[in-house]
């Protein structure tokens, strides 16, 4: 015969206190005495009672679980960001609900509006432009946003992606390239502060830059246009990438078509992927801290739930990484 599972009012007759005692115990609704509350305890774990989910968030109106909002799960820049938030969320008892919008600003709104009615808060990062943003503030969950925004008052933590793209053009100006080009990925709103730091190094030793615009931030992306990048008229010495994927999708075809990393063309990308340490050659890239943002994030994100005041933004100090990727001109 089946064994019937413990219930609340055996819990509170082996521990000699009422139901409702048990109830707010259990619920954290209410503390009480530590001869009490130890006696609650030894009940609970003597009779391996287990608490219902699902009462308890009827009871307290928490579900104990974060949202998180990723742009494409399969980026390992997304992995790390998640296992960064994963870990706090675990340090604190609580669970993480992952939704993908896979890079289509056009679900977001619906993807992000159904999550806020399953989860106490929410970390988001989104395609959406600033201005098509308005109605993320009015979601009536905590939010804490990826990357910088100008107007909306929502707490944010981000790379700062400007002064990341500035180091990597710095080196390569170093190595002595002359033709720096960007592959860049102009519907993310990180690409405008990354060309910014691209250009403001360039502009400072009156060089130029050619811009190839990608529709994809991923592997085929970079494959694609490799060769209309390598095989132009004027084709670069060096090129950086708007990330890792699209950095190891040029490397790939470039190889392909005879053209040798480093020797006839430098390449950069951004993320500090782990795939980029373990391919020929090894990728020259800037870690922008994923897995330190999404811990922040979500560290960030129990304040604003706890009812603490938090600073609007967060910025992650970048970390260049140099592989043998790029290589002198000198």
């Amino acid at each position: 015969m089946k064994k019937t599972a413990p219930t609340l009012r055996d819990v509170a007759a082996a521990s000699n206190v009422s139901i409702a005692t048990v109830s707010k115990y259990i619920n954290g609704t209410q503390r009480f005495s530590a001869k009490v509350e130890a006696a609650m305890d030894a009940a609970i774990a003597g009779l391996g009672y287990k608490s219902n989910p699902l009462a308890k968030s009827m009871i307290t109106g928490r579900t104990d679980t974060i949202g998180l909002s990723v742009l494409d799960i399969t980026n390992p820049h997304f992995s790390s960001i998640l296992k960064g938030a994963q870990r706090v969320a675990n340090d604190h008892g609580l669970s993480v609900l992952v939704v993908d919008t896979e890079e289509n600003p056009g679900r977001e709104q619906r993807v992000l509006e159904d999550l806020s009615r399953r989860v106490d808060g929410m970390i988001v990062a989104s395609r959406l432009r600033e201005k098509d943003m308005g109605w993320m503030a009015d979601i009536d969950k905590p939010l804490v946003f990826f990357g910088s925004l100008a107007e909306l008052p929502l707490p944010t933590v981000a790379s700062d992606d400007h002064g990341g793209a500035f180091m990597l053009t710095q080196h390569l100006k170093m190595l002595g390239h002359k033709r720096i080009a960007y592959l860049s990925f102009s519907k993310s709103r990180r690409d405008e502060e990354r060309l910014g730091g691209i250009r403001e190094c360039l502009d400072a030793a009156g060089m130029s830059l050619t811009v190839f615009n990608g529709d994809s931030p991923s592997l085929a992306e970079g494959e694609r246009l490799c060769s209309s990048i390598v095989l132009g008229s004027n084709a670069p010495d060096a090129l950086i990438c708007y990330n890792d994927l699209m950095a190891l999708g040029f490397m790939k075809e470039a190889a392909n078509l005879g053209v040798s990393v480093p020797r006839d063309i430098s390449v950069v990308g951004f993320d500090n992927i782990p795939y980029g340490k373990y391919v020929t050659p090894a990728l020259t890239t800037v870690d922008l801290q994923s897995e330190r943002m999404g811990a922040s994030a979500m560290e960030k994100l129990l304040a604003v739930i706890r009812g603490e005041e938090v600073e609007k933004l967060t910025k992650i100090a970048p970390q260049l990484v140099l592989r043998s990727s790029t290589q002198s001109r000198t």
